[in-house]
């Protein structure tokens, strides 16, 4: 027992090392002095919205995620498309799948009325994202902050940027790798897709058409697949139709994900793909069994993911609304 205590208490030492050893020019408690309501502000704004929806808690990490990952933590994720240019919101990646940009514009809202031109775009989507993972029963995390907003969109960037579900093993590797990111970095945050949904236009490949001598993959559930055949009948074209990441318990965050997969119940072949190698396989069966751990390494991970090519200084701007470049 008291072996266990100090593994937990190990565990969060080292959250808190991470949460600090960051960008030498981002830092926790960055509004403090400039807009020390900001952080509650977005709270409030988050948790309103969650009552109203549990399901926008995974979108909002989502949103983070898509924004980090092309150009950097920058919001250009939030930007909307005009007549001369297609915007990263408005990619096949992200369109229409990508959900909580009305509770960022609610939370920038009441901050422009308070601390008007302060707090960016960019930093709402962290904290946004952070309290989503608190609310679902995820481990909070000090978030640094001091990001600016960027001035591009191009929904081209999404092609190369962000990791389509069909990915193996390898290719995941090697795409978090340029970010950055470990292969156990990865896998801890694939666990992300513990909560949320999924359209059926991103796995139906997997039940129908795998590949030439199969229509089924084999390494799906068979039960799992009638269930899903169900849901998402062959031939259907409702572009909106979902179905939840972790049936099991869609609005918790929870190692669910991983005892999916050692199941062979993953949803997608980026899911799934994770048990093709040992290493990862070892891991996806160590955060099952141990989901504190699990959410002691994704809050590690949430913080450095939040770190990736930002702004800060006199890079980039503080929009004044969040789908629009300042005039």
């Amino acid at each position: 027992m008291r072996s266990r205590k100090l593994t937990c208490a190990s565990i969060n030492f080292i959250v808190v090392l991470l949460s600090q050893s960051v960008h030498s020019q981002l830092q926790v408690g960055f509004y403090g002095n400039s807009c020390s309501l900001a952080e509650f502000i977005v709270k409030d704004e988050v948790r309103n919205s969650f009552f109203r929806d549990q399901g926008v808690a995974a979108g909002l990490v989502r949103l983070h995620f898509h924004d980090c990952f092309v150009r950097g933590c920058d919001a250009s994720v939030l930007i909307d498309s005009t007549p001369s240019n297609n915007a990263e919101k408005d990619s096949p990646a992200n369109n229409p799948s990508l959900r909580g940009f009305e509770v960022i514009d609610n939370a920038k809202a009441r901050l422009e009325a308070i601390c008007k031109g302060v707090v960016s775009c960019a930093d709402i989507v962290a904290f946004a994202a952070r309290d989503s993972v608190e609310l679902t029963g995820g481990l909070g995390y000090d978030v640094p902050a001091g990001r600016r907003d960027g001035k591009i969109s191009l929904a081209s960037d999404t092609l190369t940027n962000l990791p389509p579900p069909s990915f193996n093993v390898d290719q995941l590797t090697k795409f978090f790798s340029n970010k950055g990111f470990t292969q156990e970095e990865m896998v801890t945050l694939s666990g992300a897709h513990t909560i949320g949904r999924s359209h059926c236009t991103s796995f139906s490949n997997r039940l129908y058409n795998f590949n030439g001598t199969t229509s089924q993959d084999p390494s799906l559930d068979a039960m799992y697949a009638s269930q899903l055949k169900q849901q998402c009948p062959q031939g259907n074209t409702n572009p909106n139709l979902v179905v939840p990441m972790d049936p099991s318990s869609p609005a918790i965050t929870d190692a669910g994900y991983y005892t999916n997969i050692l199941a062979n119940r993953g949803l997608f072949t980026s899911d799934q793909t994770l048990m093709t190698n040992a290493a990862t396989a070892n891991q996806v069966s160590q955060n099952a069994r141990n989901t504190m751990l699990w959410r002691s390494k994704f809050a590690a991970a949430m913080v450095k993911m939040g770190q990736l090519d930002v702004l800060t200084g006199n890079g980039g701007e503080i929009r004044s609304n969040c789908r629009v470049i300042n005039s």
